[in-house]
């Protein structure tokens, strides 16, 4: 069954290892046979935050684009999944389940799309501790000024 993706301006994509930009115009792209096809908007940027998640993400892009290195990488993508998913409980570990199962018959596009919401709902996570920690700091700011005006008094 061929794969038609529609192509936004200026749109990357890379098919079997090879990046490629679209032109200025919309496009539609047709591949007719089996191929290693992945977006721009669906690879990690360089500055993407490295937190558990995303380095096993990037690990299964890694091995998406680059099929030479899928041996090598295939026990560690195992590895960091099955710590994700001591880690992660109810939505997020059937997700890291489903990237799994795509990774060990070696879909390894849908493993990444399992693995989104888990990078949604780890992002969620941390922003909650960042938040918790922040109000805690605030909370603690007038006794640690009580404390130092103590001292220097």
């Amino acid at each position: 069954m061929p794969l038609k993706l529609t192509l936004k301006p200026d749109e990357r994509i890379v098919v079997n290892g090879c990046m490629m930009r679209n032109s200025s115009r919309r496009h539609v792209l047709t591949i007719e046979s089996h191929a290693d096809v992945v977006r721009g908007h669906d690879l990690l940027d360089d500055d993407a935050p490295a937190t558990p998640v995303t380095r096993v993400y990037y690990l299964i892009q890694t091995a998406l684009i680059k099929s030479a290195l899928r041996d090598d990488l295939l026990p560690l993508i195992q590895k960091q999944l099955a710590d994700l998913a001591t880690t992660f409980g109810h939505p997020s570990l059937g997700h890291v389940f489903e990237a799994a199962n795509y990774v060990s018959i070696g879909d390894y596009y849908k493993a990444l799309r399992a693995l989104r919401p888990v990078i949604a709902h780890e992002a969620d996570l941390f922003a909650h501790i960042a938040a918790r920690d922040k109000a805690a700091m605030a909370a603690l700011a007038p006794e640690a000024h009580e404390a130092g005006r103590r001292a220097v008094g």
